[in-house]
């Protein structure tokens, strides 16, 4: 089965060519695990080739399975397109292709001309770029622009921070300046493209006080040896056969290889059917494992640290974590893991042996902060962001007052004197439910400014407070705002959508304006997430200024209307 692209898939293609068509630097992507970055990837290099046949592409990732992946997705929406391969792991040592897909351990060393000039270079997994000029990927990009002084370098990435340096967009050195998009797993499950999640506390935990850190992170021998107990073992693997009865599809992460050995051996003494990959397991004899585990053969599979980025694996169900770390940006991989969609699977349940929730926060709302021109991408090992619900044991935000799965209330305390700075909402999502409010007014306005496409306002006036959102008709067909608007018309009224402001002010009488609006705040901003019911006001303004704005000058070119399969 194919389907078009997504309409935030869209999005980010038009965010990317918007940004160089502006004149900008290096754009990053963040997008969540599980909403297709190769797919985005894929039509953005088939776009690129359509606007200019001549230029030329590299598509660099760190491992030979994202490779193959990013092959078959442009192939799949592009076949006639001309590319080669550089991936020791995949026995293709290809160079002059115009499009070529390559592992940067395999291409790295290639001084700045045996692959020709590269015009563009785009970055799969990109919080792997260091931010000196140590590592491969930055030494690989300073030798090919000898070459081609102008190159564009784009990253993508579901986790755009990294432990020792924050924000990749952020502070010196960096290689990325801007980015351009940032659709996390909050928006992907609230869209239905992503599976959600819940999470249990768990009787079983992992004592990390005492174990030496380096670099911002647990001491990986250190952290075993704390990790690495019998007894601990035992009763996190009962607690997981318990717990996880009717899931079909286990993945623990372990600390270490002895130690994912060692869960392998208790979770096999249970009856259930398990093995363990790491890095020290032979390419062939992994990739058979992990094609029985994804064919449902293998119930269960442990791992040291080997499956947290590059691998895909929709029907995981439960989420075991027995790996503690400081790193936010290795916590939302792991779990990322379970965000996936498919058949028979209604959510992920994440167990936390290793305290990462309460420590990180939730997923959807992890936020980097910033300081002296870089962010924390990282927590400390006594922080607490989250409560443990008393009537079923959830993971639930600091500040919740009703438990979301048992409706548990918890009593109003009175604020101390000296309240502590909150750090962070924290369950594996974030519940706090945002608020119904009545509309008593609605107008309806053309939105416009200077060299921006135009769109219509909508105010919603309740009591002292006025709710705004912004309905793209004149955005281009295909793209994310569009695609939100052909919704919004949908919902509400009969009839062919709008192409323009215009007309959708001139049949705002035909829209049913709806009782009541669900707000929430995003940043600095209101955000309306839900509407229900009939307003029984007076009927709605439509007002439309005389101002016409100038459309932007730089244009893409038309596709064809070829599917691109995700």
């Amino acid at each position: 089965m194919t389907t078009t692209l997504r309409p935030y898939q869209s999005a980010a293609i038009d965010a990317v060519l918007d940004y160089w068509g502006n004149g900008g630097g290096n754009p990053l992507v963040s997008m969540a695990t599980g909403t297709g970055k190769s797919v985005v990837i894929a039509s953005l290099v088939r776009e690129l080739h359509q606007i200019n046949p001549d230029i030329r592409l590299l598509m660099l990732v760190h491992v030979k399975e994202l490779v193959a992946q990013n092959v078959q997705a442009l192939l799949r929406s592009y076949p006639t397109a001309n590319i080669g391969i550089n991936s020791a792991g995949l026995g293709r040592r290809d160079k002059r292709q115009p499009i070529l897909f390559a592992s940067v351990q395999s291409i790295h060393r290639e001084d700045s001309y045996s692959i020709g000039r590269r015009d563009v270079v785009l970055i799969d997994e990109a919080h792997l770029v260091p931010r000196d000029g140590d590592g491969m990927y930055l030494k690989l990009m300073d030798r090919l622009r000898t070459a081609s002084p102008d190159m564009r370098v784009a990253g993508f990435t579901a986790t755009p921070y990294r432990l020792d340096s924050g924000r990749l967009d952020q502070g010196e050195g960096r290689l990325f300046d801007d980015m351009v998009v940032n659709y996390g797993i909050g928006e992907g499950i609230r869209d239905g493209y992503l599976s959600p999640l819940v999470s249990k506390a768990t009787a079983t935990s992992i004592d990390v006080a005492g174990v030496a850190r380096r670099g911002g992170e647990f001491v990986t021998g250190a952290l075993e040896l704390a990790v690495d107990k019998d007894f601990i073992t035992r009763g996190a693997v009962d607690e997981m056969v318990a717990l996880g009865e009717a899931r079909r599809s286990w993945l623990a992460f372990c600390a270490g290889v002895a130690h994912a050995e060692h869960v392998r051996d208790e979770i096999r003494r249970r009856g259930i059917s398990c093995e363990m990959v790491s890095g020290d397991t032979p390419g062939g004899e992994r990739d058979r494992i992990i094609r029985a585990f994804k064919d449902g053969q293998i119930r269960c599979l442990t791992n040291a640290m080997v499956l947290t980025t590059g691998f895909d694996a929709p029907m995981v169900d439960l989420v075991a974590m027995l790996r503690p770390t400081l790193s936010t940006g290795l916590y939302v991989q792991i779990v990322g893991r379970g965000t996936r969609l498919a058949d028979g699977k209604s959510d992920c349940l994440v167990l936390d042996f290793a305290g990462n929730v309460r420590r990180h926060g939730p997923v959807d709302a992890i936020s980097v902060e910033t300081k002296g021109g870089s962010g924390k991408a990282k927590a400390e090992p006594d922080e607490v962001r989250a409560k443990e619900c008393p009537g079923c044991n959830s993971l639930v935000a600091l500040n919740t007052r009703t438990c979301p799965a048992c409706e548990h209330q918890w009593p109003v305390e009175e604020k101390p004197k000296h309240a502590p700075v909150a750090d962070g909402t924290a369950r594996i999502l974030l519940t706090e439910p945002p608020a119904w409010v009545q509309v008593d007014d609605i107008r309806y306005f053309r939105h416009a400014k200077e060299g921006k496409t135009p769109s219509m306002r909508v105010e919603y006036g309740c009591g002292m407070e006025v709710y705004r959102e912004w309905i793209c008709f004149e955005h281009e067909p295909g793209s994310f705002p569009r695609g939100k608007a052909v919704q919004w018309w949908r919902e509400r009224a009969e009839g062919e959508v709008p192409a323009t402001v215009a007309e959708a002010l001139r049949r705002s009488g035909d829209i049913l304006p709806p009782g009541e609006i669900r707000v929430r705040l995003k940043g600095k901003f209101w955000e309306i997430i839900g509407r229900r019911g009939v307003y029984e006001g007076e009927p709605p303004v439509a007002e439309e200024p005389a101002y016409e704005p100038q459309r932007r000058s730089w244009q893409r070119p038309d596709l064809d209307d070829t599917e691109i399969p995700f």
